[in-house]
């Protein structure tokens, strides 16, 4: 279990809870992570709580619960190098009968946005979130032991220390409760690859 008072706020919420190694949230209204591709607007102001290492090679595991009930109200997993170079994945509420359990990556300036539509009743989210160097890979569960491939990406800006952990935001005018639990750092879950050997430069 992580110790929590490693981590720290870049931006607060309205509210937050650490207590027997769970955080508990609730969210600003309008707030959000985007930058400018189709939407053309940049938003950068989603509370995040991290930690930081200069461990190449690691697993992230952490299980969300959330009540979110208005459109694009979102919890998950999160990489936040600075305003233009992060990663996040979530669950993101759409109306009462989906929503999308997808995930951004945002290298230089320029955000990217992959999703797949879940019920909306799906309340809960375990997320596996492994470094490899400056390559990542994205995992989702929904009960904490088999988790299954969302994606895998390049953050560019990842070269040295990295910092990571969880966010919670409400891109509307909304405000809700996410409670992340069961956090973890372990040795990296994801294998080096055993295919197609690199190219030679």
């Amino acid at each position: 279990m992580l110790e929590l008072e490693k981590f720290e706020w870049t931006r607060s919420p309205a509210g937050f809870c650490v207590r027997d190694g769970a955080l508990e949230v609730v969210t600003k209204p309008r707030t959000d992570l985007w930058q400018r591709t189709y939407y053309h607007f940049r938003n950068d102001n989603a509370p995040v709580f991290q930690m930081s290492t200069e461990e190449k090679y690691f697993s992230f595991t952490v299980k969300t619960v959330f009540d979110s009930k208005r459109r694009f109200d979102q919890c998950g997993v999160v990489v936040y190098l600075d305003s233009e170079n992060w990663l996040k994945a979530s669950v993101e509420y759409e109306d009462g009968k989906i929503s999308h359990l997808g995930s951004v990556v945002t290298n230089n300036g320029w955000s990217d946005w992959a999703t797949t539509v879940i019920d909306a009743s799906v309340k809960t989210m375990w997320y596996r979130l492994s470094r490899r160097e400056d390559d990542f890979r994205l995992e989702c569960s929904q009960d904490g032991v088999t988790f299954s491939q969302m994606r895998v990406c390049h953050l560019a800006a990842a070269t040295g220390a990295v910092r990571f952990g969880v966010y919670a935001c409400s891109p509307e005018d909304s405000s809700f409760r996410a409670v992340f639990t069961d956090m973890a750092l372990t040795a990296c879950q994801w294998p080096a690859h055993d295919g197609q050997p690199p190219d030679k430069e």
